[in-house]
């Protein structure tokens, strides 16, 4: 295969950050914004974050993610963010609190709004999502689902009405499941995660046209795959783990050969190769340091990704349209995995919802 050739122009971090539509709610957001998970006590902390959102909000970044469920990520916000003037969008979730959580009853829902507005220190929230809308067998929120009907809906339309959160929206892992969701047209913006990378192309073919169909905005997750499209692990895939399909190894390979005749680190293939998609609004950026999204930002400036990488990821990815069905969300390299675990209906025969002859 012949080498890749690109020019790389040296860019100033001071560079205005692009912005893109969000959707139909005509927030501008920038490209980049910044994942919420490491802005809490899994990473640096209260002081790391304040460093993280002062560099943000010096290299034009104005969005951030957040949730309940990503450790003290909220109230750890809220200090980073406090005093800061900048205009913010602030994305949070519903899901995963009050313990013990019940995704159907709206006062639990609503004392997980007020709290949430308490740790980010607003007085309301721009975007609400539904965290983990897709997998009823985790969250079951749906009353119906068609017409679609759940106590998260009701909840959002009055807290709507009382200026508590401006929009709506979707943040989910599946595809199927997510596409029907987006379908209904009742959100303003969708998260999809895991599912539209380098390597990963499901949603381009549902979620992501059904979100430009509905103009709902969209939030691109994991571009970076937690990790594994950025460290790489070419002796493991070598050596083919017992969990690894033989159709993903020879594309891995292939996308470590790329990589090398690229001469490009992964971190910038992956983060342009998402950028270069015009229907992707933004990419939550999961850094740990300010260091970490000061790098990004400077891959970021470079731009899409030049038409024969484009064209080589495309071939790569069809190696394997869709994922081996043992295969996890993030490939576990480095770790002792050998396949995947409990069947859903093993599982549920376990635990006594359903009786053997059912299953």
């Amino acid at each position: 295969m012949k080498a890749f050739g690109y020019f790389q122009p040296e860019l100033s971090t001071h560079q205005i950050m692009e912005t893109r539509r969000l959707g139909r709610t005509d927030l501008q957001t920038s490209i980049l914004s910044i994942g919420g998970l490491y802005t809490s006590s899994l990473a640096g902390g209260v002081a790391e974050s304040k460093r993280i959102m002062q560099q943000a909000m010096d290299l034009g970044v104005n969005a951030l993610d957040t949730a309940p469920a990503y450790a003290d990520s909220e109230a750890t916000v809220g200090e980073a963010i406090a005093g800061i003037d900048a205009p913010l969008i602030v994305t949070t979730k519903l899901g995963g609190r009050p313990q013990p959580f019940d995704p159907q009853d709206i006062n639990g829902l609503r004392h997980s709004v007020d709290e949430s507005l308490r740790l980010l220190g607003r007085d309301h929230i721009d975007v609400l999502m539904v965290h983990e809308p897709d997998r009823p067998q985790q969250y079951p929120w749906w009353s119906s689902y068609e017409p679609l009907e759940g106590p998260a809906l009701d909840l959002m339309d009055e807290l709507k009405a009382a200026g508590k959160i401006r929009y709506t929206g979707l943040a989910g892992t599946t595809v199927t499941e997510l596409t029907s969701l987006v379908k209904s047209n009742r959100f303003d913006v969708v998260l999809t995660a895991f599912n539209y990378n380098v390597l990963f192309r499901e949603a381009a073919d549902s979620v992501i046209p059904a979100a430009v169909e509905n103009d709902m905005g969209i939030v691109l997750g994991s571009a970076y795959g937690q990790g594994f499209l950025t460290r790489r692990a070419d002796n493991e895939v070598l050596a083919k783990p017992i969990w690894l399909a033989e159709a993903r190894q020879q594309q891995l390979l292939a996308y470590y050969e790329l990589l090398d005749q690229a001469a490009m680190p992964a971190f910038e293939l992956c983060l342009r190769f998402v950028l270069s998609n015009p229907s992707i609004s933004t990419i939550p950026i999961g850094c740990k340091t300010a260091d970490h999204l000061d790098t990004s930002v400077k891959a970021a400036a470079k731009g899409p990704l030049p038409p024969d990488i484009l064209h080589r990821l495309d071939e790569i990815a069809s190696m394997v349209p869709f994922r081996p069905w043992e295969e996890p969300m993030i490939l576990p390299f480095g770790k002792s995995y050998f396949g995947p675990g409990i069947a859903n209906m093993g599982a549920a025969v376990q635990v006594g919802k359903l009786k053997p002859e059912e299953n």
